[in-house]
């Protein structure tokens, strides 16, 4: 969901580096043949990630949740010579789409892909990851964070989409759903926990920055 006025939107689309060919034909096939569109990060989203992951300068990247790949071709564009993304998709359907634009983008050596259910996953890699993107199934936003912060490196970096979640984390309690209740118990979690310091930004549907200290 965009919380801007439309025109002001397109004003900030306007001065933000344009989509590469890879990521338009990405974009266009989502819309186009895919269920629930809405999950692709898109334009100003995609731009962001690139633009943190080539501030942080990555060597290994964790993407919990690929949906059809904008985002993982994004947070590619920051990693060091020879560093990786790993990314984790519950539905193998997607899987020959995913490939498919990851190969265009000639990210082929650099992203490696894992299909199945994240929280069995996320314990059997080995690499120190620098960058974690948590963009997946709401009820388990805590339980990734609790799966990879104790093996980041101090300095590291996780971010969470969709943390306004449509504005409908300020519903009165009563009125909120599983997922939003579980992205604002998430969101009081983070904000309670020593080991990092957070900014919610109010970018698209929401991004909640985390570094570890």
């Amino acid at each position: 969901m965009d919380f801007l006025p439309t025109p002001l939107a397109d004003y900030v689309e306007l001065y933000t580096q344009a989509e590469d060919d890879v990521l338009k034909k990405l974009n266009r096939e989502t819309n186009a043949n895919i269920q629930y569109p809405r999950m692709l990060s898109g334009h100003l989203q995609g731009q962001i990630l690139k633009m943190f992951s080539k501030m942080i300068r990555p060597s290994n990247i964790l993407e919990i949740g690929t949906y059809t790949g904008y985002s993982a071709i994004c947070l590619s564009a920051g990693l060091r010579n020879n560093g990786k993304l790993h990314s984790i998709e519950i539905n193998p359907e997607l899987e020959e789409m995913i490939q498919k634009y990851i190969n265009l983008a000639g990210l082929k050596e650099k992203v490696e892909l894992h299909f199945g259910n994240a929280l069995e996953i996320i314990p059997t890699l080995k690499p120190i990851f620098d960058l974690v993107f948590i963009d997946a199934d709401k009820i388990n936003y805590s339980n990734y964070f609790d799966l990879v912060i104790e093996k980041l490196p101090h300095g590291a970096y996780i971010i969470a989409d969709n943390m306004l979640w449509s504005g409908k984390v300020i519903d009165p309690t009563e009125k909120q759903d599983a997922d939003t209740a579980a992205l604002v118990a998430f969101a009081k979690k983070v904000q309670a926990d020593p080991r990092v310091e957070n900014v919610l930004f109010p970018v698209r549907d929401g991004l909640m920055v985390m570094r570890k200290i």
